[in-house]
């Protein structure tokens, strides 16, 4: 009769079984001369370094046998792990963030590749929108910050213009995010959505959607910045573009 423990290492057998059939497609998928024509095509001769940072990004996330119970739970939130993903899935995102000269690199938070329902999809982080509107030459300066408990001095809800003195930290309470940009041109645009404000948006916009349970502060930071630029914010070709497969990854894990 199997017992638990036997049931449950060949749980996980099976498991790292079919991660290493999925890295291996994966690893055949991008040495193809299919894949690599694609990729120098747009990234000439970047391409090499990039295709090997998409074996390197999938070997960092987690195998099933390697992690605890808990962080079982918080890899697979979005869906699945991303070795687990259709391997031509992560070629696609990844391809879609190298056409926008932006690193699939973790560290750097410039792009996401998302794993849900065994499908990869590309999310822009933050960080990626201002690396996309600095290179338009448009903007002077752009940014988004968290606001922590006693920094907001002041804020005009009719120009949206704000007083925030950052010495002022009584805690680590966040209580609203900050949006700031200039442009070349002069044109200043001040946003400010509190922390009650950011969670019914939340709750209205994404409620279910488990990203926010893994970096709560980063999607805060991305739907400022978001909708800051998409509102007042001169947007070139590149950006609309990015703007728009971002929207639609957040449409697929929706469910709309």
């Amino acid at each position: 009769m199997a017992t638990n423990s036997s049931l449950k290492n060949q749980l996980i057998e099976k498991e790292q079984s079919t991660v290493n059939v999925q890295e291996t497609i994966l690893k055949n998928l991008v040495n193809s001369d299919e894949i690599k024509s694609k990729f120098t095509e747009v990234l000439k001769d970047k391409a090499f370094e990039y295709i090997n940072s998409i074996m390197n990004l999938v070997k960092e996330t987690p195998t099933p046998n390697a992690i605890g119970a808990s962080d079982s739970h918080q890899s697979a939130d979005l869906g699945s792990l991303l070795i687990e993903c259709e391997p031509r899935s992560i070629i696609d995102a990844c391809m879609i963030a190298a056409s926008l000269d932006l690193s699939i690199d973790k560290n750097l938070e410039y792009v996401w590749i998302i794993p849900y329902k065994k499908k990869a999809n590309f999310q822009l982080g933050y960080k990626g929108y201002i690396q996309l509107l600095l290179r338009t030459g448009e903007y002077k300066a752009i940014n988004v910050i968290e606001v922590y408990e006693g920094q907001l001095k002041s804020w005009n809800p009719l120009t949206e213009e704000f007083d925030i003195d950052v010495s002022a930290k009584k805690s680590d309470a966040v209580i609203g995010y900050a949006g700031y940009f200039e442009m070349v041109n002069g044109f200043r645009k001040y946003v400010y959505w509190s922390k009650e404000n950011m969670d019914a948006f939340r709750n209205n916009s994404f409620k279910g959607d488990l990203r926010w349970n893994n970096d709560y502060k980063a999607m805060a930071k991305r739907t400022v910045m978001r909708n800051m630029i998409s509102k007042w914010g001169k947007l070139s070709a590149e950006m609309q573009r990015a703007y728009l497969e971002d929207i639609n990854t957040d449409k697929f894990i929706q469910g709309n």
